[in-house]
């Protein structure tokens, strides 16, 4: 059994850590999870159900939860078999993109929404099939720059091949042109241009 202490982690940490808890089975086994929330739980849960592994949860004191997750072997040897399905040589990838629009993500309480744009932007380094290209515009082009909370994200899916593109006149407008910290700057052409010929788009 691995247990992996998940108390104190925002979303989507907890579900991030289980996965790679879960990719150290070899013969299959039990994953021990603690949290500190039922959204959480919540989250495992159905994690647990869209992968049909065994899933089960208990409340152990105030702000304190396990979740017990049985990963049988031949549930790890059909989700090899249908990676490989997809993994065809030559076979033609989708191409996805993901456009970021604002340094927050929703509408509400903006400190809150700022949280939840970083916990996006992690979220997408642990995919398993990363978009081709971000794409940074208005104020999601402070993300970008010198001091963001996200930099060290963002550079690591550069460094896994995501382009990382940042409007240049939003950067002009906000006073940021020279402190650009990763990627590089595009226009509204090349925008358009990217969005139009994308298989998908995601936004935030």
């Amino acid at each position: 059994m691995i247990e992996v202490n998940a108390m104190g982690d925002p979303c989507p940490i907890p579900v991030v850590k289980t996965k790679n808890a879960i990719k150290e089975l070899t013969e299959g086994g039990q994953v021990k999870v603690l949290v500190d929330n039922e959204i959480a739980v919540q989250n495992l849960t159905k994690m647990a159900n869209q992968k049909q592994y065994e899933v089960s949860s208990e409340k152990l004191e105030e702000g304190k939860y396990q979740v017990l997750l049985t990963i049988g072997k031949v549930q790890e040897e059909r989700e090899q078999e249908i990676q490989s399905e997809v993994c065809i040589p030559d076979a033609r990838q989708k191409n996805t993109i993901v456009v970021i629009g604002t340094d927050r993500m929703g509408e509400g309480n903006d400190e809150l929404g700022k949280v939840l744009i970083k916990g996006f932007i992690y979220a997408l380094t642990q995919m398993d099939d990363l978009p081709d290209k971000i794409l940074f515009y208005n104020g999601g082009a402070t993300l970008t720059t010198e001091g963001s909370d996200s930099l060290e994200d963002l550079k690591s899916l550069e460094a896994q091949g995501v382009e990382i593109l940042t409007c240049g006149t939003c950067l002009n407008y906000y006073n940021l042109s020279d402190q650009l910290a990763v990627g590089s700057v595009t226009n509204m052409y090349a925008i358009v241009e990217a969005m139009s010929q994308a298989d998908k788009i995601i936004r935030p």
